[in-house]
């Protein structure tokens, strides 16, 4: 777990892009290297229901792989609160493990940061799942934060906003629309 004295790296690479919901001082771009950004994880709270589970993305592990994020660093002082926001939001349903790893900052160094990779023991994780089937959960789930789509959207445009490529969301958001009207 990490020392909420020290200051407190986050790593982003799903809703924390766009919706941090802590106070940020400092965004880098970053990569964490062995971890794969996949729509692997059945939201039954937040963009689905427990009836009609939706999609949210976590990190996979998968050797060889790299996730390419942003480095979010906590306002000095707030780590404590920021780690139990964290923790609130993200273990809701212990599908999440919360790690502290290295991630290697785009330009030169590295960080240790907490980041929230998925369980794959869970009954939640459902990695491997083809393209077309998670299009097809996506377009028609909601749940308390609304809908699975707003998501998809969300987080495939703030990837493209920064310069992050990511072409199994790219074929979500055109297959998603397209399966939306």
């Amino acid at each position: 777990m990490a020392d909420a004295q020290a200051p407190l790296w986050v790593f982003g690479y799903g809703s924390l892009l766009w919706n941090p919901g802590f106070p940020v001082a400092e965004r880098r771009h970053a990569r964490l290297e062995g971890y794969s950004r996949s729509f692997c994880m059945r939201s039954i709270h937040h963009r689905g229901t427990v009836e009609e589970p939706g999609l949210v993305l976590a990190l996979d592990s998968c050797p060889g792989a790299a996730c390419d994020g942003l480095a979010l660093r906590a306002e000095p002082g707030t780590e404590a609160d920021t780690l139990a926001y964290l923790r609130d939001r993200e273990l809701i349903s212990s599908a999440y493990v919360e790690r502290v790893l290295p991630v290697a900052l785009h330009e030169g160094g590295t960080v240790v940061a907490v980041a929230y990779v998925i369980d794959a023991h869970h009954g939640q994780y459902c990695g491997g799942l083809p393209l077309e089937d998670q299009a097809r959960i996506i377009a028609r789930a909601v749940g308390g934060r609304g809908p699975n789509t707003e998501y998809l959207f969300n987080t495939a445009a703030h990837l493209a906003e920064l310069g992050i490529p990511d072409a199994d969301l790219d074929w979500l958001v055109h297959r998603v629309r397209a399966l939306c009207g």
